[in-house]
């Protein structure tokens, strides 16, 4: 543990997750076309990975990942099960997280933290064993079932295991309307009064404040910028006649949109502004020199679908592939720590990481002993404080997918391993890319490295155990 980390209180954490964000969708990453100032702040007042990645290409099993600090061949979430349907009446949210689950929660919780998660949940509904409040959590706000977030004015939210009800009429989040007849009455009908993250950000800023003289951990999952494309008028307003754009009617699911390019800029400026209160609110209380803040994204941005348009913004920064896929597009993630006076302003991390790696860096934060097996990840708070000869290396990063037809890929060095298609064809081959000469994994040199391609089967041996759901079982060969 580092000695001026000791001989502080215990220094608050505030952990913000996005929702389907590309690698290229900020101003401090790439992006171009959409205004993130915030976000662009943080990075310049702190530190910003390049090459961190998520557990995981989709919601569910992402945010359990990362949140117990296992990697997909380990972890017991690993891909997106819905239960239910998308009305309130079925409201039944996916496969829970099992009671006993050793989350960063309950590690912070040991320490003496007050603890909270604010947005989407996504790993079981408050009657089952993936309420959050039997994993760590004091205090449990947003939404519980990912379906429900399909939806950014919804009926309700959930309060600490109860309905908060929202100002806002039930509506099923996926919906056509006719391309001929539709006007303005048509697609204003799909908002609402109350918009999900700004009460997001409302509890958020109560629970800082309630809590400011006792160290908390705030676990701040928003659910923006996944789909549907809603978004107050006022954000949408700034983008409007700035791109060349036509309405979307709801053909390729979710809600329609009359200005679908305008919606997803204004989303991703409309989260921005809200990690810009959370950080005024830090500086009015006058503990930002004492908080640690954190922003990452749940997985890459997603397809085609629901009137988005990934190549239009680069959301994912030129890198190949795209939510649901574990090629670079789909997994590699913004990653950008701030704490004033500890971490270096201005200063860029080439370093191997995962978000799977924050329980362990929790850990050495706050002093706490994990168990050995309890966590996939390294602590990377020595690259964090300055202290790179200190950094624990990942020999290599493991990650497997059962959905989209089952994946399995490994990051070693500047090697990529990636199969896909493993359902349909067990005995799918190795690609190999090398990411120092080829980011957008394009040039497949798996025949030319054989010793290479030898050395990803043997971490598939070793990391890989059964999968606690027979839909997420891989099949394993040693193509």
């Amino acid at each position: 543990m580092n000695e001026n980390i000791q001989a502080q209180k215990s220094p608050n954490v505030i952990y913000i997750y996005a929702d389907d964000l590309g690698y290229g969708d900020l101003g401090c990453y790439g992006q171009k076309i959409i205004n993130t100032p915030h976000l662009d702040q943080m990075a310049r007042d702190g530190m910003r990975f390049t090459q961190h990645y998520s557990g995981a290409p989709v919601c569910a099993p992402a945010r359990a990942m990362l949140l117990t600090g296992k990697h997909a061949g380990h972890a017991y979430i690993r891909g997106n099960y819905e239960l239910g349907g998308f009305a309130d009446s079925a409201e039944r949210g996916q496969i829970p997280l099992p009671e006993g689950t050793f989350t960063i929660a309950k590690l912070m919780k040991q320490a003496g933290y007050n603890t909270a998660i604010i947005g989407k949940w996504g790993l079981g509904m408050h009657n089952t064993a993936g309420n959050p409040q039997l994993h760590g959590f004091d205090y449990a706000y947003g939404y519980l079932d990912q379906k429900q977030a399909h939806n950014y004015y919804p009926s309700h939210l959930w309060e600490n295991g109860q309905k908060d009800t929202l100002n806002n009429q039930e509506l099923l989040p996926h919906q056509k309307i006719n391309p001929v007849l539709a006007d303005d009455k048509d697609f204003y009908k799909f908002t609402g009064e109350e918009y999900a993250p700004a009460k997001m950000t409302e509890k958020a800023l109560n629970f800082i404040q309630t809590n400011q003289k006792n160290p908390f951990f705030l676990y701040l999952p928003y659910s923006l910028p996944h789909l549907a494309l809603q978004a107050p008028d006022e954000y949408v307003n700034k983008y409007k006649g700035l791109y060349n754009e036509t309405p979307y009617y709801g053909e390729k699911g979710y809600l329609p949109c009359k200005y679908p390019l305008s919606t997803y800029a204004a989303m991703v400026t409309f989260l921005d502004d809200q990690v810009g209160l959370v950080m005024q609110k830090l500086k009015e209380l006058g503990i930002e020199d004492n908080t640690i803040v954190m922003f990452s994204s749940d997985n890459g941005a997603t397809f085609e679908i629901g009137g988005f348009q990934p190549a239009f913004f680069n959301s994912n920064g030129g890198l190949r592939g795209v939510k649901a896929q574990l090629f670079e597009g789909g997994i590699r993630e913004p990653f950008i720590v701030k704490w004033p006076g500890k971490v270096e302003a201005g200063k860029s991390s080439n370093l191997l990481s995962a978000q799977f790696d924050i329980m362990a860096t929790l850990a050495e934060l706050t002093n706490q002993p994990i168990a050995l097996n309890s966590t996939d990840g390294v602590s990377l708070l020595p690259e964090i404080m300055g202290t790179p000869t200190l950094q624990k290396l990942h020999p290599y990063l493991y990650f497997e997918f059962p959905e989209n037809d089952g994946q399995i890929a490994i990051r070693m060095a500047n090697w990529k391993g990636i199969k896909v298609n493993l359902k349909k064809n067990p005995e799918s081959k190795w690609m190999l890319f090398d990411l120092n000469s080829d980011p957008t994994e394009s040039r497949n040199v798996a025949e030319q490295h054989p010793i290479i391609v030898r050395k990803l089967n043997e971490i598939v041996m070793r990391e890989h155990t059964t999968a606690p759901l027979i839909d997420w079982e891989l099949p394993i060969s040693q193509n």
